[in-house]
């Protein structure tokens, strides 16, 4: 089949990594990119790729079947709901929007366009995680403990709770998403912030924390801890999900390895992966597109926006110190 015709907005790294892994995929021909920032936009459109400074005139302009929405998440609901209404296919990078209302009004216009939209919740993807689940069939979960601690990439908008929620929901709600995949519906959480700066310093301080510790308590019972750390460059990275369950203890060890090791019903548990979680991710959003059918992806916006929900309780409960009850609205 003929390769999609798709355009960028949003030129910044992670923009970058999605039209790597399209080169490679070899499924996609990026016409269009676009970002407020001209030189930006022309740095990553490829040979013969026009560039826009305005993603509604790129829109007007381009004959496409596909758009990747790689702005803040501040700003993901208009151009991901403008192209959603012209019947347009849409990767949207996670989070699903920095605020709930955002996040119903982009679920409400994949589900009317009938479009295939995926969130890029990439652990999502990861393929040791349906011998986790297919590990877990027939028992009670009890303690889920994720880990999301190492460096990253410092942006402007990161820097500021206002505009991305800070490492909570930039980075946290990965695990959270992660978690939710696993244990199902988180009805309240807990959340405390650390006072010790670990990566910002003096020329390069914003008003979000370093690290923070998460407690989520799900429906069927299940209780969930998730910490989240901000480090230098340079550290280590440590991302992993241990999983304990009334007859299995199993450890998934993410980037980069992804990989699962434990034990279930008495026997051992192992799984590899072939594909990296990402590029898997996206390769599943253009088999949804070539399939037609936008429950295929591995990351709905839906579930993105329950993830958010949760998220969002977690901001709350960071300032109020108190368990706050998940209050999901997606439509």
């Amino acid at each position: 089949m003929p390769p999609l015709r798709a355009a960028v907005v949003g030129a910044g790294w992670i923009a970058n990594d999605h039209v790597s892994v399209l080169r490679q995929l070899g499924e996609a021909e990026i016409a269009a990119v676009c970002d407020v920032d001209p030189e930006r936009a022309a740095r990553l459109a490829p040979p013969g790729a026009r560039t826009y400074d305005d993603w509604a005139d790129l829109l007007e302009r381009e004959e496409l079947d596909a758009v990747w929405v790689c702005t803040p998440p501040l700003h993901h609901r208009a151009p991901a709901v403008a192209a959603l209404e012209r019947g347009l296919h849409v990767y949207l990078e996670k989070p699903i929007a920095r605020n709930l209302d955002d996040a119903a009004a982009i679920v409400d216009a994949a589900r009317r366009a009938g479009a295939v939209c995926a969130v890029g919740y990439q652990w999502h993807a990861t393929e040791a995680l349906d011998a986790l689940r297919e590990a877990l069939e027939g028992q009670e979960i009890a303690l889920l403990v994720g880990r999301s601690l190492g460096p990253t990439n410092a942006r402007p908008w990161f820097l500021d709770r206002a505009q991305g929620g800070g490492n909570v929901l930039e980075r946290g709600s990965h695990q959270i998403d992660l978690l939710r995949a696993v244990a199902g519906h988180v009805v309240s959480v807990q959340a405390a912030a650390s006072q010790v700066a670990l990566a910002q310093g003096e020329e390069e301080r914003g008003d979000i924390e370093d690290a923070a510790s998460l407690a989520l308590r799900f429906e069927g019972g299940a209780l969930g801890t998730i910490l989240v750390a901000w480090t230098r460059a340079g550290l280590p990275g440590l991302y992993t999900l241990d999983v304990l369950a009334s007859d299995a203890t199993l450890h998934l060890t993410l980037d980069p390895e992804f990989t699962l090791r434990g034990t279930s019903g008495g026997r051992s548990v192992a799984a590899e992966t072939r594909q990296h979680p990402f590029e898997r991710s996206i390769a599943r959003f253009i088999e949804a597109v070539r399939a037609g059918d936008p429950g295929l992806v591995f990351c709905t916006p839906a579930d993105a926006a329950a993830t958010l929900a949760v998220a969002e309780a977690c901001e709350q409960a960071l300032v109020s110190g108190e368990t706050v009850v998940v209050q999901e609205r997606t439509s």
